[in-house]
Parts: C-alpha cells; sequence; structure tokens
C-alpha cells in the first residue's frame, strides 16, 4: 500500500497549545499543549480518520493532486 501524507494546520490558540485541522479530511481535528505532540496526536487523529472511512467502505481522500500556494492581498483602510 501506497503511503498517505496530509498537509495539517496547526493555529496557536490564545489559552496556549494548537488546534490542529486536516483540510483534506474535513472535521478531523485535534489539539497539542505543544506543536510536537500537535503533530502527534494529528497523526492518531488522521489514522481513526481514514479507519472509519474504511469501516464505512468510504473513499480515502489523497492530497495526490491538491496543489498549494498563498496569496497575498492589501489591506484597505
Amino acid at each position: 500500500m501506497k503511503p498517505l501524507s496530509y498537509r495539517i494546520l496547526l493555529t496557536e490558540e490564545p489559552e496556549g497549545g494548537y488546534t490542529v485541522t486536516v483540510p483534506m479530511l474535513p472535521g478531523c481535528v485535534s489539539f497539542g499543549n505543544t506543536i510536537t505532540e500537535a503533530k502527534r496526536m494529528a497523526v492518531e487523529a488522521i489514522e481513526l480518520y481514514i479507519e472509519s472511512l474504511a469501516a464505512h467502505q468510504e473513499e480515502i481522500p489523497t492530497e495526490e493532486h491538491t496543489f498549494e500556494t498563498t496569496v497575498f492581498l492589501e489591506q484597505h483602510a
């Protein structure tokens, strides 16, 4: 089986810690007190998400044909 990889986004929370979201897997969210812990928790959340998809015989999304870029917008006063 081909290894899967997913992009994760970490958001630093005002009260501390990091919320992790997985854009390719809607609703796949986790949290960690440190970046290292957040990444570890993300792996666990992704594994559980994929297990659930497989159990329900649903397609497992991949980022194979997904491209990422950043756009910048000028702020208007």
